[in-house]
């Protein structure tokens, strides 16, 4: 597990910075998207996430669901185009695991990329997207992330 200012990122996953979203490939070549633990952190108590439809197609950096907290309503951008073939149904009735587990039960959607050999270059592993998140929360005058109670990672 890989670490910046107290904001955790899994070793095993892949992130797009500038979107704070993560990647993780799956056996069958699809993708599970959710929110970073910075982007959580950003974001505050999460009270709405409507992910987009299954079947919709998606484009890289166009929405693929919509999150809302206290301080706070946008998109969460996919980070490769291509066709939503799952959808998170608990992260829709318990929109706080986007909070308290942001990547394990806090997934969003999972995208079967259209373009993955093409787009995976805005994908950055863990130990490379450290020193982004560096420089992006240095930017941002970001000092830490806060986690929730029951956060598991």
């Amino acid at each position: 597990m890989s670490e910046v200012n107290n904001c955790l990122l899994p070793d095993d996953l892949q992130y797009s910075v500038e979107d704070n979203t993560w990647v993780k490939v799956l056996d069958d070549g699809s993708v599970r998207v959710g929110l970073t633990d910075l982007a959580q952190t950003l974001a505050g108590s999460v009270i709405h996430c409507r992910p987009q439809k299954e079947g919709k197609e998606v484009k890289k950096g166009k929405s693929v669901a919509t999150v809302e907290s206290g301080k706070w309503v946008g998109p969460v951008k996919a980070p490769l185009s291509g066709k939503i073939v799952e959808v998170n149904a608990l992260v829709e009735s318990t929109p706080t695991l986007l909070n308290k587990s942001p990547y394990k039960e806090g997934w969003i959607v999972r995208i079967q990329p259209s373009a993955f050999e093409e787009e995976k270059g805005g994908l950055l592993p863990a130990a490379a997207a450290v020193e982004r998140f560096k420089v992006f929360m240095a930017e941002k005058n970001l000092a830490a992330c806060i986690h929730c109670e029951g956060f598991t990672g």
